[in-house]
């Protein structure tokens, strides 16, 4: 087995329970006063469940600027053997975003998504200033959050953008278990990643 695949899903198991606040600290909706990182991976969990019910890729994100969603984003592009790998959920999301009228600081934005942004999305959240990144799922065949930035160049060398990962793991791992487990879903099918999620 594939050395990096076998660090990855024991890293996964010991972080499985990863949970950022106790659950006292975890308010309604309207009584937030302080990050609520739960809650708020809810939101995106609630967009991938939509891209998983259209026959997509069960991807979800929403953007958080001051305890308020301000974009949300699902993936799209996968049905029927579509590979539009253009339509990330983080880069629908990153659409609404700058199309917003309001001023607001990039750097006071918290980007959800329920799976750990490829590096495509990784850097266009660097590029667009956001301030953190959280995920639920490590995608252990692309993601890039943890991609040895110190040999780039500067623009994302020193990025202080931070990540938090395996917010609500298990619940996005269910998702796409569900994804991959139905024979009519053939994107990414037999992949690495696929593997790895059967496997979780």
């Amino acid at each position: 087995m594939h050395l990096e695949f076998r660090r990855r899903k024991a890293e996964a198991k010991r972080k499985s329970d990863f949970v950022p606040f106790p659950p006292s600290a975890f308010h309604l909706p309207n009584s937030v006063k302080v990050m609520d990182y739960d809650f708020f991976m809810g939101e995106a969990l609630k967009e991938a469940q939509g891209a998983l019910a259209r026959g997509d890729f069960p991807v979800g994100c929403v953007m958080v600027h001051r305890e308020r969603i301000v974009a949300r984003g699902s993936r799209t592009g996968t049905r029927d053997s579509g590979r539009n790998e253009l339509d990330h959920a983080e880069m629908a999301a990153l659409r609404q975003l700058v199309s917003l009228n309001a001023e607001l600081e990039p750097a006071g934005v918290t980007v959800f998504c329920t799976m750990e942004p490829c590096l495509m999305c990784f850097s266009a959240l660097i590029l667009a200033g956001i301030g953190e990144a959280v995920f639920a799922y490590e995608d252990a065949m692309g993601g890039g959050t943890g991609c040895d930035r110190s040999q780039m160049k500067p623009l994302y060398r020193d990025s202080p953008i931070r990540v938090r990962p395996h917010v609500r793991r298990s619940e996005s791992l269910a998702l796409f278990r569900k994804f991959f487990a139905d024979p009519a879903n053939r994107y990414w099918r037999g992949s690495l990643l696929a593997q790895y999620t059967l496997g979780c």
